[in-house]
């Protein structure tokens, strides 16, 4: 049996920890959780942003299928180093490799984020948030990969964690990087008609 949220709800299309934890930062408590499940295999020559764009469309037609009377929240986390995509290291090996080439270099983190309304209607925004790491030592990077903080992280790290030393500077949204760009979030939410919490909301005058 499919569970739904039930009329006017609100389903996160995500089993990410952190979407969850950001979004009750903000007052927002999704009714159900339904992680899409679907291949988030990058198409061929397709650059970052153009990917993390498509899954969340994909997650959030995905969920909505069966959820017909509430809001659908999805997002996808995309590390990009140029054009090329730095997705979620399958081990250590791979963690250390994605580490080395983000040392000492900027990289962009996009942010896809869809939201589909009860009525159908469908709202979408990329954010990117440009990141420069300082350069990394191979006993720094040794360490954070035993931390296993690295492990289902786009690109390796998780800049909440003990990442969050290797910082020099960041240009843009920080939670786009944890996760889920709050503010543009929130504003699509509120575009679609979803009911912000009251102290969330801006009163004029």
């Amino acid at each position: 049996m499919v569970r739904t949220a039930g009329p006017r709800g609100l389903v996160l299309a995500s089993a990410s920890p952190r979407r969850l934890d950001l979004l009750g930062q903000v007052g927002i408590v999704p009714n159900i959780i339904v992680p899409a499940g679907i291949d988030e295999t990058p198409q061929r020559f397709e650059e970052p942003g153009l990917l993390a764009k498509r899954l969340a469309l994909g997650k959030a037609e995905a969920v909505k299928a069966t959820q017909d009377d509430a809001w659908v929240l999805a997002a996808d986390t995309v590390v990009g180093l140029g054009r090329r995509i730095l997705g979620k290291p399958e081990n250590a090996d791979e963690a250390h490799k994605f580490l080395s080439m983000l040392s000492g270099r900027r990289h962009r983190v996009y942010g896809g984020v869809t939201v589909i309304s009860p009525t159908g209607k469908i709202s979408r925004k990329l954010v990117v948030t440009s990141v420069s790491f300082k350069r990394l030592e191979t006993i720094e990077i040794k360490s954070y990969i035993d931390t296993g903080e690295w492990d289902g992280k786009a690109g390796g790290y998780a800049i909440q964690g003990a990442a969050g030393a290797f910082i020099r500077n960041i240009n843009g949204s920080y939670f786009n990087v944890v996760g889920l760009p709050l503010y543009e979030t929130l504003s699509l939410l509120r575009g679609s008609g979803f009911l912000i919490p009251e102290r969330l909301t801006l009163h004029s005058g």
